[in-house]
Formats: C-alpha cells, sequence, structure tokens
C-alpha cells in the first residue's frame, strides 16, 4: 500500500512538471512569435509611413494633424556633407516649401517687418500690431539642421511669439552649414547680440533668446560662448525640440529611431551633423551644449519638447546638466508630440498651452 502511494506521489509531481515545462515552451514560443511580429512590423513601418502610431492620450486636433501630416523628413536624402551645390538646391526647395506652408499663419498676424543687418549679418526685425518698446527684445534662431531654411521662410516660428509676448523679435538669418562651420557661425550670432548690446542699448538683461531644434542647440552654445569672451548673458533662454548633441549618442536616438511622426529616422541628421562640425568637434559644448560646463553662469531656461522625438534625451541630459548647478530651469514636455510640435501642430491645444508657458516665462525673466 505505502509502494501504490508513492507511486501515486510520483505521477502527480511528473504531472505539474510537465504542465510547468510545457507552460514555459508555450510562453516562450509567444515571446518568439511576438518578436518575428514587432521585426516584421518594425519593416512595414519603414516602408508605410501611415504605420506611425499616433497615440488617442494628445488631442483630437494635434491627432487630425498628425495623420495628414505632409511636410515630414521621413523620406529625406541630404547631400554629402562637403556637396555645396546640391546643399544650396535643396536649401532652395525647402525654403519654398516652407514659406507656402507658412503663408496662413502669415496672413493673420500681419506684423510689421524689416530686413536689415546686425553686425554686418542679415536679421529680420519683427514687431507685432500695436506695438510698444518696452526696452526688451527677444532674439530667434531658426532651425534646420544647422543646413536649411532661413529667417524668412521660418517667420511662423516668430510671428505667433512676437504677437504673444508682444516683444519685438529680432530673427537672425545666420550663415548655413557647409557654408559656415560651427565656430564662424556662433561667432555671427554673438556678434549680433553685440550690435544689440553696444548700437541699440539694449543691456544683456534687456534680451531673451530662443530656438528651435537645431536653432534650440545653436541658442545655447552661442550664449556659453558669450559668457566665455566676457560679453553676459542674456536674461532668458527658451528651447523648443533642442538638438543638442551632435554626437547623437543618447538613448532616445536608438530607442525612438523610426517610430516617430516628423524627423522620423536619425539617418536624417547624420550629413547634416558633419556639415555643420567635423567629428573631431562635434562633442565641443558650443557645437553639442550636453556636455558644457554651466557651473560658470547660465540663463534661467525653458525646455520644451514632446515625448515623441528621438532627441528627447538631448533635452533630458541638458535639463539635468544646468539643474545640477542650481540655475533655474523647467523641463516642460508634452505627451505624445513630435518633434517642433508649436509650429508643425500650430493652433492645437498643445502648442496654446506651450506658448502661453513660454509667454509667462518670459514676463517673469524679462521682466516686462
Amino acid at each position: 500500500m505505502t509502494n501504490i502511494r508513492r507511486l501515486f506521489n510520483l505521477v502527480v509531481v511528473l504531472s505539474i512538471s510537465i504542465l510547468f515545462l510545457s507552460s514555459i515552451l508555450i510562453d516562450n514560443l509567444k515571446s518568439l512569435l511576438y518578436f518575428v511580429y514587432a521585426q516584421n512590423s518594425i519593416t512595414d513601418m519603414e516602408k508605410n509611413n501611415t504605420k506611425i502610431f499616433i497615440p488617442t492620450t494628445i488631442s483630437k486636433q494635434s491627432q487630425e494633424i498628425l495623420k495628414n501630416l505632409t511636410r515630414s523628413m521621413s523620406n529625406f536624402v541630404t547631400p554629402e556633407p562637403d556637396d555645396l551645390e546640391d546643399w544650396k538646391k535643396l536649401n532652395q526647395k525647402m525654403n519654398s516649401m516652407a514659406i507656402l506652408e507658412s503663408k496662413q499663419i502669415l496672413d493673420t498676424y500681419k506684423s510689421n517687418v524689416t530686413y536689415t543687418k546686425l553686425a554686418d549679418v542679415n536679421v529680420i526685425d519683427v514687431k507685432p500690431q500695436n506695438w510698444k518698446d518696452n526696452g526688451k527684445i527677444l532674439v530667434y534662431l531658426h532651425g534646420g539642421g544647422y543646413t536649411l531654411f532661413s529667417a524668412n521662410s521660418t517667420l511662423d516660428a516668430v510671428m505667433p511669439i512676437s504677437n504673444t509676448t508682444g516683444l519685438r523679435v529680432i530673427s537672425v538669418d545666420y550663415t548655413l552649414a557647409p557654408f559656415s562651420k560651427w565656430n564662424q557661425t556662433t561667432t555671427e550670432i554673438v556678434s549680433v547680440i553685440q550690435a544689440l548690446i553696444k548700437e541699440k542699448g539694449y543691456s544683456p538683461d534687456d534680451i531673451a533668446i530662443y530656438g528651435d531644434s537645431a536653432g534650440g542647440g545653436l541658442v545655447v552654445g552661442s550664449v556659453l560662448k558669450m559668457r566665455d569672451e566676457g560679453i553676459g548673458i542674456p536674461a532668458a533662454v527658451v528651447l523648443w525640440s533642442p538638438w543638442a548633441d551632435l554626437t547623437r549618442s543618447g538613448d532616445s536616438y536608438y530607442r525612438l529611431n523610426n517610430t516617430v511622426p516628423i524627423l522620423q529616422s536619425t539617418s536624417v541628421l547624420n550629413n547634416m551633423a558633419d556639415a555643420y562640425a567635423n567629428h573631431s568637434d562635434q562633442n565641443n559644448p558650443y557645437v553639442s551644449p550636453v556636455y558644457g560646463n554651466f557651473s560658470k553662469g547660465f540663463p534661467p531656461t525653458l525646455i520644451q519638447g514632446g515625448t515623441s522625438e528621438f532627441f528627447l534625451s538631448d533635452f533630458v541630459r541638458l535639463y539635468q546638466a544646468i539643474d545640477q548647478v542650481d540655475i533655474p530651469v523647467k523641463l516642460d514636455i508634452y505627451e505624445g508630440m513630435p518633434h517642433d510640435f508649436q509650429t508643425f501642430l500650430y493652433n492645437t491645444p498643445e502648442t496654446y498651452i506651450a506658448i502661453s508657458k513660454m509667454n509667462n516665462f518670459l514676463h517673469h525673466y524679462l521682466g516686462y
């Protein structure tokens, strides 16, 4: 009887073991199938951009714009870094497209626009309707991977800000790469700000500066250069989706590659980065400000971006670098928003909130 009971117990134990091992095998098969499916999905997504995920957690307006978005760089092919003629041709096409797409915004605001020069650099002086001089000024540096667009083709990032804040805005038409490398470009920006101080009577405390994408990285690099040259620093900095690491080393460059609606593939950045700075210079703080030393001083900074862009690591790393030396800095991240959403997703609740926060930030630190 004892042997029968032992045999029964052994059969039970073996049965449980077989069931347990079977469940593990099934789970592993499921994981394998999911992995194969995921790989096929990624391949399909690279072939068909309509499969980019659009979250339901963003506003209806933003969802609709993202569904119909045509101004995307997903299939964008950039020239070789030193191909001056092809960069020139590409920029002409991109400028024409950007001007056409921004026409509705420009017609809405009808700002006072003057084309002029500061320190022999072309700039656009934008004033809102019924502008009143309060002694404060805002400087804008446009995006475009350091190689594309112009002050004229990016007025859609200037007029709404000028109108909301009531500020005069100087948009700098800096020389693009590869016609200018980082050292010359940052010097141009610094010279414009020096001209505002020496020729126009502004003090650094009267000046704030903002930029988007590559323009955001250029803002930080130029301000660091100003500080190091003893010129002083502006009263405030605002950054939209800043490209702050041209070495493209952050986690999000890899984790979010080919999954986001705008600037879908990091491959588009390679020639842009090399056109602007040689490999040996790409971790210079004036080029990639995430590597900067902010302990010597830096203005209060507002960094805005979305969770759906592969520059996300740049925002986080830049925020941490500034915050760790007790400089006022705010990281303002928006659910599901793509790169540079303040211009791409204009007239959405997310953009209204972001611009309102920017306005409050400038009011506080410019003191107007």
